[in-house]
């Protein structure tokens, strides 16, 4: 598998940014998954969609070794929503109710992006998704409960951890930093997978842990 493209630098090619707010109101976390139900149900068209267009974009990589930039702007799009949609109601990271949008929020406190490949590989675009995905999915399966963050938006240990968080901020109104910089260390590991599972990348993700609200800087500790 020499094909296999390493990551070029400290830092992956995908963006997940998630700042906690500095005030969360005590109990509506215990609402909030009722609140995204409308999300939930716009999200499954989505997804249905990113899935086909994901094919046509592999059949197209396999022939001229491009992703299509209308599709890939899509299923960015709709990652970007999912993740907004974990934030608020799995994360329990904000208040602020979710955009219904595609688009890119630099106001909202979670974002996600994918820099748009110039050229990926012809051959690994049949064995990225199934194959050599296959350690990672058994990592993120036990993070998310799930082997990719789609639709399965609570689960695993995140969803655990997202309980202790709701209970702990009722009681003490505050969310411990340590569990919100772990969480969102499992979700960027996870929404890393996503992007190589559907072909958007051909650099394989790090098996690294880079928790905290922001992508790590180059040149930070432990990422040489």
């Amino acid at each position: 598998m020499s094909d296999i493209s390493p990551v070029s630098s400290n830092v992956y090619p995908v963006d997940v940014r998630g700042h906690l707010d500095p005030e969360l109101a005590r109990w509506r976390w215990l609402v909030k998954w009722i609140l995204a139900i409308p999300h939930v149900i716009v999200l499954v068209a989505l997804w249905v969609a990113s899935i086909v267009l994901t094919i046509v974009a592999g059949l197209n990589i396999a022939f001229t070794g491009r992703y299509p930039r209308g599709i890939f702007d899509f299923n960015v799009g709709v990652m970007r929503w999912t993740w907004r949609v974990q934030f608020y109601a799995v994360a329990l990271g904000t208040d602020r109710y979710p955009p219904f949008s595609l688009a890119a929020d630099p106001s909202y406190p979670a974002d996600l992006d994918v820099a748009h490949p110039e050229r990926l590989s012809r051959s690994l675009v049949w064995v990225k998704w199934w194959l050599l995905a296959i350690p990672h999915y058994v990592v993120v399966a036990f993070f998310i409960g799930g082997a990719v963050p789609t639709l399965r938006l609570a689960g695993g240990l995140t969803g655990v951890l997202a309980l202790i968080a709701g209970v702990t901020l009722a009681v003490t109104r505050s969310y411990p930093d340590s569990i919100f910089r772990f969480m969102m260390g499992m979700y960027r590991w996870s929404w890393r997978v996503a992007a190589y599972a559907m072909l958007m990348r051909d650099e394989y993700p790090p098996f690294r842990l880079d928790m905290g609200p922001d992508e790590p800087v180059p040149g930070t500790p432990g990422l040489e």
